[in-house]
């Protein structure tokens, strides 16, 4: 592929999209924040806008799945939850969302009808209110399918919205579940051999979870390992906070069936995109109180403290063995079309 033209590793997270964001679409872009909020130069889940004494927090995403049905869920329950997702990690109460349709001529109607069910099975897990959209049909060489995007608006007191790049030295990191249970279904289903396991995709909206953890108070950074996966979100929020992150392998919450599938496919688990699970950055002496309440919650049970913030510029992995390796983002997501 010529350097000068998109190749799929463009919108697959990780290095290659973070390159084509800052060369060109951050620079050709002038005004970039509202009354000093959050920026679009921040690169966060999501940006804010301050009036008075509240923040609002705004995101959009696109969603481009395929398949459309997968185990564990479809584009309609993943368009909603990972849009909810990229507010709630910025501390903001999700409110509401707008959904954008364009269809491929063709695409059938029931299919249509599962799809808007889904998303709105998912709000209503938060609370969400959809309240605007749009919908666009084109002809059917054009498209492939469907493709949805979301935009998501969120509440926060002013001063209170969580960054992605505030983790401090001495802070511990918090996942809450398992890692890489949907990319890693996403990549058994499309290659035939889903059959052989009960692994899905964990696409879950996560407000309830992060609501707990902000009530307890010490949660300093927060990020949807979406996207180029765990990997990737470690490696940002640490790099963006200036400090490095040890991580301690064996406490690492990975399930039987995602390690089998990566060794088949020989796929990373913690490079591969995760819809229903958040990396936190939470003060010392808050981690134990807030771990306990996110493993009373839904969603949550599986969650474990995995590492710590200390000083530095690397982000490593202690192994059961007493050897360490460096975990690095990855170039880009090795499963292609996962949200």
């Amino acid at each position: 592929m010529s350097d000068n033209k998109i190749s799929m590793n463009h919108g697959a997270g990780g290095e290659v999209m973070a390159n084509l964001i800052s060369s060109t679409v951050l620079d050709n872009i002038t005004k970039k924040s509202v009354n000093g909020g959050i920026s679009l130069d921040e690169l966060d889940d999501g940006a804010s806008i301050p009036l008075g004494d509240y923040e609002i927090v705004v995101t959009t995403d696109g969603h481009t799945i395929d398949p459309l049905f997968f185990p564990g869920g479809d584009i309609g329950r993943i368009s909603a939850a990972g849009t909810i997702n990229d507010v709630s990690v910025m501390g903001a109460r999700p409110l509401a969302i707008s959904n954008a349709i364009i269809m491929q001529e063709g695409f059938p109607i029931d299919d249509l009808d599962k799809i808007m069910k889904s998303l709105n099975e998912t709000c209503m897990e938060a609370d969400v209110a959809v309240i605007t959209g749009d919908t666009k049909v084109m002809p059917q060489d054009k498209l492939d399918g469907i493709v949805m995007v979301t935009t998501g608006i969120g509440i926060a007191k002013k001063g209170e919205v969580i960054r992605d790049s505030s983790l401090e030295v001495g802070d511990k990191i918090i996942v809450t579940g398992s890692l890489g249970d949907h990319g890693m279904s996403l990549m058994s289903f499309r290659e035939g051999f889903g059959f052989e396991t009960d692994l899905k995709s964990d696409v879950a909206p996560m407000w309830n979870i992060i609501n707990k953890a902000l009530e307890i108070g010490g949660v300093t950074a927060m990020k949807d390992p979406t996207r180029g996966g765990f990997a990737n979100a470690i490696n940002e929020m640490a790099s963006k906070a200036g400090v490095g992150v040890v991580l301690e392998q064996e406490a690492i919450p990975i399930r039987e069936e995602v390690h089998a599938v990566s060794e088949m496919l020989g796929i990373d688990p913690f490079e591969v995109a995760n819809e229903g699970k958040v990396v936190m950055g939470v003060k010392a002496d808050k981690a134990d109180e807030i771990l306990q309440a996110i493993q009373k919650e839904k969603y949550g049970e599986n969650a474990a403290i995995i590492g710590e913030v200390v000083e530095g510029d690397y982000v490593i992995i202690n192994t059961p063995i007493g050897g360490e390796r460096i975990l690095e983002a990855p170039i880009a997501d090795p499963v292609p079309r996962v949200c």
